[in-house]
């Protein structure tokens, strides 16, 4: 598996797997996702978590936005996670909506603490019938791995259960 991290660039040879959920006012479920892929031979993962990131420095937020929107249409598989906790996590809603109507594959889970998993639940139904909402960061990540590996049909993981 090859990791790449925020700000850092990527623009190589697939399978790329991009890790999108909270990371602000959540915990670290990135490290998480990444630990269970580590074994994942040819898979590039993508992490928008930083180590280090200043929220008030505007150019920073300026970059980690750009670096985001630039990496999500550059993957071939999202993993949306929406992790327990207080947080709405109202970027990541967003971002699922722009991308689940681009017809690019998804592993979604959402843990049953999330505040607003029922929205999840239905705005999924109505935009992608069939589509599975994992329980589990570790379920969510099982399903991402599949929809990456190698010899899938591109469109798989689209409207499929």
């Amino acid at each position: 598996m090859r990791y790449v991290q925020a700000p850092q660039r990527y623009d190589g040879p697939g399978p790329v797997l991009f890790l999108a959920g909270g990371i602000t006012d959540c915990p670290d479920w990135q490290s998480q996702a990444v630990a269970l892929l580590r074994d994942t031979p040819g898979l590039t993962v993508l992490d928008p978590r930083r180590a280090t990131f200043d929220l008030a420095d505007p150019d920073a937020a300026t970059e980690q936005i750009t670096w985001e929107h630039t990496h999500l249409h550059r993957a071939d598989v999202v993993l949306f996670w929406f992790a327990p906790g207080g947080s709405v996590q109202p970027i990541t809603l967003y971002e699922l909506g722009v991308h689940v109507t681009r017809g690019v594959p998804l592993a979604v889970g959402a843990d049953p603490g999330y505040p607003r998993r029922h929205d999840v639940e239905v705005q999924l139904a109505l935009a992608r019938p069939g589509l599975r909402i994992h329980d589990t960061l570790s379920a969510t990540v099982r399903a991402a791995e599949v929809l990456s590996s190698p010899g899938r049909s591109p469109m798989s993981g689209v409207h499929e259960a």
